[in-house]
């Protein structure tokens, strides 16, 4: 495995389209396609992580038939294949549409698929919030074919319960139709996070993986899939027995986990190769933000707000809100298997151990250590809680206890819920590090410290996937990279926000902060798309707007300034004068974290579209339709001796992702160590360098700085005494103390790798 290219394929981007990629995808330089889940998905989903049978193909993206024309062109281009598969989740919007839980709705739990979902058929009828949230709303429901129907919505009826009025046939099912807003409190099973929509299957019941993984386990063995990437493996019961099980499955794939490990978090000894990459975007990330800023960004983030927030005070804020409001269903599941503790009391110790625990789930025996940790924390934020807290964490400690198996499915659906989608978008000092598998509290990466995670990674995870954009990223990585800039520049940023703010006020001023900063980061940018984003970026803070109960004062507020960034002359011309001044800079660092990504330890993947600029948001934003046809010209124009400036729309970047990528599929060898190399001279804290066992990456960090003092002046680098050639520019250096106002002259990054070994990189 030596590289992926990652492809939303969807209907509108079927496998027939994917499959016309093949041919670019190998002349970029990628080794594996790697796509979206392939499974039969909810009608018209866009994301395919909504499975409703795993028997096939889903027909929107052209079915079995189409997988096999997939495959044909794969193998005529010489690339192998990694899917997406889903264990923790399916998708019940459309109950007709899955057949397993149809069956469930009709039978309940004499249903042969009633063990598939994690229902507690204790509690009652299976409860579905559907319905409006009006006392009359059943009144709409029908009886129309032998199926009870709800407007478009339609349910099975068991067998002898069909007579009688709409209510009465209602009454007599195993389900529950019920009001919307009783999903969050009241649901008899689990779901992903808070999606009620995606219910929770039991992958722990080998039946139930066998059958839903049947058909991607018979690919992996006839040779077809080389690689599996496994979705939100913290939302099983049993993470660890689960990948055992899978890698006996599939021995010799590339297998892949989307772990989000938390700031100085390892991941467990699994039999994986690695996680999805997101520790990696961290680090890479973070060592284009100036850490001396973090004083300047905290300050202006107190006179903006009108108070200092404190990271921690916050995340344990949002933490249990999610615990308590949205995962209210889940906790009280958990609560009653505590029946030795007052139900109040039990639920408000779960919730306070899962709002304190500081990783998404312990993994034993390391889970032992976060659980003291998180019981220390609750008892100091609520000794009144002592004895409750004592009692369940003692529960908490035994592996074998139920209550233990099944609070680690809550601690991470709280973390994801009350950190990633909700303090993220209410903590907006710096947005740039509010990124999936990210710490905004740690205010950039020194290089001393990148250097130790690279090493680290060679040694322990040498396979593990690499990324800067996915789907689930919040920003991509040339948005981050831009607003990395801000922090170079800490002072004038806060005199010119400062300037629009009172311009154009908004009344939430930490929400309006990150509103001119993602408007900086992506300019320009089309309005309906930023009208989009503000959207739900307020609703997830759910601090003066929210999904549930939406604001239309504040909303109608908020679209005025993004309005206002187009039609106001003065706002427009100021937003665009502000964002080219950073942008050179922006793309620099762009460069940089790109090739430091392709070439440091691990498999590089590249997110679809961002071989060149790509200034997308959060998604639906980051799944918008690709131009190809650019790329594929564009692509030929640099393999026919075209050397881009960096300004020439995005070129330089798929010069950089071209070359590194076909050096790294052609030379191996060249990249199976890890070693920094050292730079003398004033400007040295400026540059990145490392050799991979041959093949050297040079980039520049902090490019405002670096030019404030007079650029590289006398600056060099300590190269291999043998000649290398740049593959970005074609020159030859002959080796020792190379000046880095030389190396770095056309472009703010270098890839060195012997001469004779640069031929078919370079073509």
């Amino acid at each position: 495995m030596r590289s992926t290219y990652r492809v939303q394929v969807r209907p509108g981007f079927d496998l027939d389209a994917t499959a016309d990629l093949t041919d670019y995808l190998a002349a970029l330089g990628v080794s594996h396609l790697y796509t979206a889940p392939l499974l039969t998905a909810t009608p018209g989903s866009a994301h395919g992580y909504d499975v409703v049978d795993h028997r096939a193909v889903n027909p929107e993206l052209g079915g079995e038939a189409g997988r096999q024309r997939l495959l044909r062109a794969l193998r005529a281009a010489g690339l192998g294949l990694v899917v997406d598969i889903v264990p923790n989740h399916a998708g019940v919007a459309v109950p007709p549409a899955n057949p397993a839980w149809w069956d469930v709705l009709r039978r309940g739990r004499s249903s042969a698929y009633a063990d598939w979902f994690d229902i507690d058929w204790d509690r009652g009828r299976l409860l579905l919030p559907v319905l409006a949230d009006t006392p009359d709303a059943l009144d709409d429901l029908k009886v129309v074919d032998g199926e009870l129907r709800y407007h478009e919505h339609r349910y099975p009826i068991a067998d002898g319960t069909g007579d009688g009025s709409a209510r009465e046939v209602h009454d007599r099912q195993s389900y529950e139709l019920v009001s919307w807003r009783r999903g969050d409190a009241e649901l008899t099973y689990r779901r992903f996070f808070a999606v009620s929509d995606l219910a929770g299957l039991r992958v722990e019941d080998p039946a139930v993986f066998a059958a839903t993984h049947e058909l991607i386990l018979r690919w992996a063995a006839a040779g077809e899939v080389d690689g599996i990437r496994v979705d939100h493996p913290d939302g099983l019961r049993d993470p660890a027995g689960y990948l055992e099980r899978l890698r006996a499955a599939a021995p010799a794939a590339w297998l892949v986990v989307e772990k989000i490990l938390e700031y100085g978090e390892e991941l467990p000894d699994w039999p994986v190769d690695g996680t999805t990459g997101y520790d990696a975007l961290a680090a890479v990330n973070g060592l284009f933000v100036d850490t001396d800023a973090e004083g300047d960004f905290t300050a202006l983030d107190t006179r903006l707000a009108g108070h200092h927030t404190s990271w921690e005070d916050l995340t344990h804020a949002t933490k249990l809100a999610a615990a308590t409001k949205l995962l209210a269903a889940e906790l009280t599941r958990l609560a009653a298997l505590a029946p030795d503790v007052p139900t109040d009391q039990a639920r408000a110790a779960l919730a306070e151990l899962a709002a304190a625990f500081a990783v998404y789930r312990g993994y034993p025996p390391l889970g032992a250590r976060h659980l003291a940790a998180a019981r220390s924390e609750a008892g100091r934020r609520r000794p009144d809680l002592a004895i409750a807290l004592d009692a369940v964490t003692r529960r908490l400690r035994d592996p074998d206890d139920e209550l233990a198996r099944r609070f680690p499915q809550l601690t991470g659906a709280v973390m994801a819920k009350g950190v990633e989608d909700t303090a993220f978008y209410r903590w907006t000092r710096f947005i740039a590090l509010n990124e999936v598998g990210g710490s905004p509290a740690h205010f950039g990466v020194p290089l001393a410290e990148f250097h130790r995670f690279a090493t680290a990674r060679q040694v322990r995870w040498p396979a593990s996937q690499t990324t800067l954009s996915t789907h689930d990223t919040k920003r991509s990585e040339d948005v981050r990279a831009r607003l990395a800039v801000l922090s170079e520049l800490p002072t004038r940023w806060a005199a010119q926000v400062q300037t629009w703010m009172e311009y154009a006020p908004l009344p939430d001023p930490a929400f309006a902060h990150l509103l001119w900063q993602t408007a900086v980061g992506a300019w320009p940018i089309e309005r309906e798309r930023l009208h989009a984003y503000v959207e739900k970026a307020a609703r997830e803070a759910g601090a003066s707007t929210s999904w549930g109960d939406p604001d239309p004062v504040f909303e109608r507020a908020m679209h005025g300034v993004v309005d206002a960034l187009y039609d106001d002359p003065k706002l427009h011309a100021e937003l665009t004068e502000f964002a080219n001044e950073i942008t050179p800079a922006g793309w620099s660092n762009s460069l940089g974290q790109k090739l430091i990504q392709l070439a440091m330890p691990g498999v590089p993947d590249t997110y679809q579209g961002t071989e060149l600029w790509d200034n997308s948001l959060v998604d639906p934003d980051n799944r918008r339709p690709v131009d190809f046809a650019v790329r594929r010209e564009m692509l030929a124009r640099v393999d026919g001796g075209w050397r881009p400036p960096v300004d020439a729309g995005g070129a330089a970047k798929l010069l950089v992702v071209s070359r590194t990528l076909r050096l790294r599929r052609a030379h191996p060898e060249l990249f199976t160590s890890y070693r920094p190399v050292p730079a003398h001279g004033r400007a040295g804290r400026h540059v990145v360098a490392f050799d991979r066992g041959g093949a050297i990456a040079v980039a520049t960090r902090l490019p405002l700085a670096l030019a404030r003092a007079g650029g590289w002046r006398d600056t060099v680098l300590s190269l291999p005494v043998n000649e290398v050639t740049d593959l970005f520019t074609g020159r030859v250096y002959s080796g020792g103390e190379t000046a880095l106002a030389d190396l770095l002259a056309d472009y703010p990054v270098a890839l060195l790798a012997p001469p004779t070994d640069t031929a078919e990189a370079a073509s």
